[in-house]
């Protein structure tokens, strides 16, 4: 069980996002956002085109929802459902966490935390890379 942050550092920011490794390898992102009293998380990309709602800036929310930057549409923040726009009918795909005593933790077996931020916030290479050849 990884602690990732606190549940009021999440209602504070609004979000907070977070790299793990998925059960084939691959590195994820997932998002952590408030709802209600407690912490949802939620891979951190729309069903749709795969637009990610966390581009470094924080998850667009309003009203409970998660906002698609792409086409709008609205996830709610609770139970990751879409009822609107190109995505309705979609469920986004969540991540187990828990919190206790205000700590959340990763519980879910099929991710491996990697790194807080997003998949090329590691210091490493990225693909903005300025390499000339």
């Amino acid at each position: 069980m990884q602690r990732l942050t606190t549940v009021e550092t999440i209602h504070e920011d609004g979000s907070w996002l977070f790299t793990a490794e998925d059960p084939y390898g691959d590195l994820e992102e997932v998002v952590l956002v408030p709802c209600e009293d407690g912490v949802e998380a939620w891979v951190n990309r729309c069903t749709h085109e795969a637009q990610r709602f966390d581009t470094g800036r924080g998850v667009p929310m309003r009203g409970g929802q998660l906002i698609c930057p792409r086409h709008g549409s609205l996830f709610d923040a609770c139970d990751g459902g879409c009822d609107n726009g190109d995505a309705a009918g979609t469920t986004l795909p969540g991540v187990e966490i828990s919190a206790t005593h205000g700590d959340v933790f990763l519980t879910d077996d099929d991710y491996t935390f990697a790194h807080e931020g997003g998949i090329d916030d590691d210091d490493g290479p990225s693909s903005t890379s300025h390499l000339q050849l």
